[in-house]
């Protein structure tokens, strides 16, 4: 049951730096999707690496799904809205992700796995998030966790708004997961038609919204179905406010940056080239998700 929750004042709210339109793509055995997070914005969204965007009821645009594939040195963050994915991993793990449910996976040195559909027909819709792991922990042992919708906190405010606490903490209401090298928040929001919403965020943790129904403002400027927004780090700000004249629904993500040099080859997400081409090594001659 979603508590009651007073929103925590926001003085200095964030203003919107630069609003992205994401590219049409495919991965895995063809999948369409949208990537929002490109690899050109990963050191301004540090510690963010990827934000994959999938939302189709055409069945050719998913049912091949994600054959067998490694990665390396990162998180995966898969949240489901509508559909049903079977995981299975090197590292021994499986699950059913199913709807508003979450899968984090710690690739760390190294794993295989599989993200394959269980439905034949009907709607499909989530978002892949990779979130960078510091480079002293690259190379831990891979993990996985299932988190079935029940088990994600959540909050109403008093007009309305409804939030899912993924990762971190929200109007004092701690998420379903915590991190503490880059401390990331993870929200979905839910604004019915004239309502507010605001919650804190550290001014030096980089942040930005994503709208994946309706419209919302930021700091005045206003935000588009299919759009995301980089919120400005501006030295004073304490939070962020969203503001809907209709029912709209966006994700809030914010996190530490790590400040490291990042390198990424494909599945993998390294410090270094060398340690690319040995992570590349290690796939081809079969000992990547060793123990």
């Amino acid at each position: 049951m979603n508590q009651l929750t007073k929103l925590e004042p926001v003085s200095y709210p964030r203003t919107i730096e630069r609003i992205v339109n994401g590219v049409q793509a495919s991965d895995g055995a063809g999948v369409k999707l949208t990537r929002i997070l490109t690899q050109d914005l990963q050191q301004r969204l540090d510690p963010f690496l990827l934000l994959d965007v999938f939302r189709t009821d055409d069945p050719d645009d998913y049912v091949a799904g994600f054959p067998e594939h490694p990665h390396r040195g990162f998180e995966t963050v898969t949240y489901m809205l509508a559909g049903r994915m079977r995981h299975r991993d090197s590292a021994g793990h499986e699950g059913l992700l199913q709807n508003g449910g979450v899968q984090w996976m710690t690739a760390g040195r190294g794993v295989l796995h599989s993200e394959m559909p269980e439905q034949e027909n009907g709607v499909m819709e989530g978002f892949q998030l990779w979130l960078n792991l510091p480079a002293r922990r690259k190379m831990i042992a891979p993990w996985y966790r299932d988190i079935p919708k029940d088990d994600i906190p959540g909050y109403v405010t008093s007009e309305g708004v409804t939030v899912r606490v993924i990762a971190g903490a929200s109007n004092g209401v701690a998420g379903a997961m915590q991190r503490e090298d880059t401390e990331p928040l993870y929200l979905d929001i839910d604004l019915p038609a004239d309502s507010l919403f605001s919650t804190a965020l550290p001014a030096a943790h980089n942040a930005f919204v994503y709208v994946y129904r309706g419209e919302i403002t930021v700091g005045g400027t206003l935000l588009g179905e299919g759009r995301m927004a980089i919120l400005a780090n501006t030295p004073q700000s304490d939070g962020v406010v969203l503001i809907s004249s209709g029912p709209a629904k966006a994700i809030l993500v914010s996190g530490k940056p790590l400040g490291e040099p990042i390198m990424q080859h494909g599945p993998f997400v390294m410090n270094t080239k060398e340690e690319i081409l040995q992570a590349i090594k290690d796939f081809r001659d079969g000992r990547l998700a060793a123990e």
